[in-house]
């Protein structure tokens, strides 16, 4: 079984205030700002940043109770994550769950821009939070 890897898709940042983190990503350095997202079945409000054929997603928190809410309360704001572009995300999860690997959700869920996502637990990564983003139907 075969499952492809294309890149990495993003890197993201957990910060407490995202206007404040855009002066410094857009108006400090430069970045052009490409896509701005709330998503509400993560409880974030995301701003992307593409930089060659990846990118940098900042994602702030939209409740006191979501996961990256917590993860900000905890560690400040830092990378929260790195985000990898598969093909195949129901085959990557069906291999994922073989291996006995923990992952934070067993169905894939909607991420920013409509597209499918799963987390795998850091305690399985050595330490990184890791999500696997299904490409872009072609």
């Amino acid at each position: 079984l075969i499952i492809m890897i294309r890149n990495i898709d993003h890197i993201a940042i957990a910060v407490s205030d995202l206007e404040e983190a855009l002066r410094f990503w857009r108006d400090t350095l430069g970045l052009k700002l490409t896509h701005r997202e709330e998503v509400p079945s993560q409880q974030v409000d995301t701003a992307f940043f593409e930089i060659g054929t990846s990118k940098i997603e900042l994602v702030e928190p939209t409740t006191d109770n979501s996961g990256i809410a917590r993860f900000v309360d905890k560690q400040g704001p830092a990378m929260h994550h790195i985000a990898l572009e598969v093909e195949d995300l129901s085959s990557m999860l069906v291999n994922l769950k073989s291996k006995g690997l923990h992952l934070l959700n067993d169905v894939p869920i909607d991420g920013a821009a409509g597209r499918r996502a799963i987390f795998i637990h850091p305690d399985s990564t050595g330490g990184v939070l890791l999500e696997l983003y299904e490409s872009d139907p072609s």
